[in-house]
């Protein structure tokens, strides 16, 4: 309910579904790429990725959404977990994957952990490998009208989960700051995704 708004389990598959037409259209999945989610929650996204891949591992801060996720994604022989600490990708070793993807996940960090997980995701990246990050947009409308409804909560009683937008700049400076090349930025209703080149 937290992740997507529903428990009907044919919303979420779609919303994954979704989430992999996005993927396959900016920075593809190859048959032999080892890839990375970081913030994977329960699965949702993974769930639909791991068949297409060599090997797919979930990353998260969650130990119990790990537990959802490994259970979520059991008939799956190439997937594994990885908690993380909620600032860097520590347990991943240097050059060892092909794709590093956050999705729905920036929201949720201030802008010092964004970049970072960026930063980290250029160094757990193989000479190639690629990169896709997106947040919901301050600049778009419908990004405008979630930063609107957050801000009229008074601030002794904002919750500890409410999202963060991001700009496409801010998207866009990430990744070359971190040093991708044939960096590109996306807009799409009220979000915006960012992919670029090791």
């Amino acid at each position: 309910m937290h992740v997507q708004g529903t428990v009907k389990e044919d919303e979420f598959r779609g919303a994954a579904e979704a989430t992999k037409r996005d993927i396959e259209a900016t920075v593809g999945i190859k048959p032999d790429d080892e890839v990375l989610e970081i913030g994977c929650g329960v699965g949702r996204v993974g769930m639909v990725i791991a068949p297409l891949c060599k090997r797919w591992i979930g990353c998260d801060v969650s130990s119990n959404m790990l537990r959802h996720a490994a259970q979520r994604l059991s008939q799956h022989k190439n997937v594994s977990f990885i908690e993380l600490s909620g600032f860097d990708l520590g347990p991943i070793a240097d050059e060892s994957v092909n794709l590093v993807y956050c999705t729905v996940v920036f929201m949720h960090l201030e802008e010092w952990d964004r970049f970072n997980y960026v930063l980290e995701a250029y160094r757990v990246l193989r000479p190639g490998g690629r990169v896709l990050i997106d947040n919901f947009n301050l600049c778009s409308d419908e990004g405008w009208s979630v930063f609107e409804q957050h801000r009229a909560y008074p601030p002794d009683q904002r919750p500890p989960q409410i999202s963060k937008s991001s700009t496409p700049q801010e998207i866009e400076t990430y990744l070359h700051r971190a040093g991708f090349e044939s960096v590109k930025v996306q807009l799409s209703g009220a979000w915006v995704r960012g992919w670029g080149k090791k």
